[in-house]
């Protein structure tokens, strides 16, 4: 059995309303997609029922190009609200964003909850082998005789 349920746009905090079944669970919702996660369009009536996905993928405000204000044969409709929960990235933003975010479900892997990794992009700000081992200072003037410290 399929049910109604909201969420927000983490960017804008548009609400969204989906009709879906009721033993999905959710996992969170994000401006990024979890890795290892694939997600469904809402508009793609073929994924209704979102069983062979991990989440959905919004893009606030977007509704099918035949549909007009409502809910579509797909189950989505924009309300026209707009969240004012702490989490909402920019609440003054102009509302729908048009900026992509993604509902995650819970998974499970041999009854195990999947938790999601990391992002696996790491940034290398300096090489091992590049560039000085320590920082350098300017020199100090000659001593007496040349001396050096």
């Amino acid at each position: 059995m399929s049910y109604p349920v909201t969420y927000y746009c983490p960017h804008c905090g548009a609400v969204v309303e989906i009709e879906r079944e009721g033993y999905l669970a959710d996992k969170s919702v994000t401006p990024y997609p979890l890795e290892g996660w694939t997600y469904a369009d809402p508009h793609d009536s073929a994924n209704a029922s979102y069983e062979s996905v991990d989440g959905i993928r919004f893009v606030c405000g977007e509704m099918p190009p035949e549909s007009d204000v409502g809910q579509t044969e797909t189950g989505i409709r924009w309300t026209g609200d707009q969240s004012n929960a702490d989490d909402v990235e920019n609440p003054t933003m102009t509302s729908p964003c048009d900026r992509t975010f993604y509902l995650s479900f819970v998974r499970f892997e041999n009854g195990n909850e999947i938790e999601p990794q990391p992002d696996t992009d790491q940034v290398r700000i300096a090489s091992d082998t590049a560039g000085p081992s320590k920082p350098n200072g300017p020199t100090s003037p000659d001593g007496p005789g040349g001396f050096r410290r």
